[in-house]
């Protein structure tokens, strides 16, 4: 969040959009105190709330209640969640990559020691698709150029694969995009995914 804003506002702020969120009533500084474990007085999560509602961020419709967020919050507590989530998936997308790379290497070893000891030839054979449903998929940039796509199934079949895109995807197209496939292709047999489908 903003440079502007230490630790404790912004504890105090993500505790008045969210509990305003849920009741849509104005929240007062008993109810931050019980909410944002922050060890302090009431006094001083007012005077903090004061300084917010000098800042923009919180407004008191009436002079009896609490506060409610501004759209400057709400921007601004949006940009956080989105990039924290940023933050997230480009973990796991570093961390699948990094695991399916080592998991390659590690089958390829298997099968090559298995062939020396045993003297027979050695196949290996992954997780099926053929019947299975689509729990879960989700596309990730990994640079302008590139996408990971990430595809789970049932039985907890993970399989991801990095596409090469000719035209960048802003983070709004990418999150509708996900949003998108994930609500028309969840649940369906894998078999009867096509490109007409997706296209659609």
């Amino acid at each position: 969040m903003e440079s502007s804003l230490d630790e404790r506002k912004i504890k105090i702020l993500k505790a008045i959009i969210r509990t305003y969120m849920e009741t849509g009533e104005p929240v007062g500084s008993r109810t931050i105190s019980k909410l944002a474990d922050l060890n302090v007085s009431s006094a001083t999560i007012r005077n903090e709330m004061s300084d917010l509602t000098d800042m923009g961020y919180i407004i008191q419709p009436h002079t009896s209640t609490g506060r409610i967020p501004s759209d400057k919050a709400y921007r601004l507590y949006v940009d956080e969640l989105m990039r924290e989530k940023e933050d997230e998936i480009a973990e796991l997308r570093n961390l699948m990559i990094e695991k399916t790379d080592k998991m390659d290497k590690v089958i390829k070893q298997m099968a090559r020691s298995l062939a020396v000891n045993t003297n027979y030839a050695t196949m290996i054979s992954v997780p099926q698709y053929q019947g299975s449903r689509l729990k879960f998929i989700q596309l990730s940039r990994i640079n302008e150029e590139q996408l990971v796509v990430v595809v789970v199934c049932e039985g907890n079949v993970i399989h991801n694969q990095v596409v090469t895109i000719t035209d960048p995807i802003d983070d709004e197209t990418l999150l509708k995009i996900n949003l998108l496939l994930n609500t028309n292709l969840n649940g369906l047999p894998v078999q009867d995914i096509n490109l007409g489908m997706i296209a659609r």
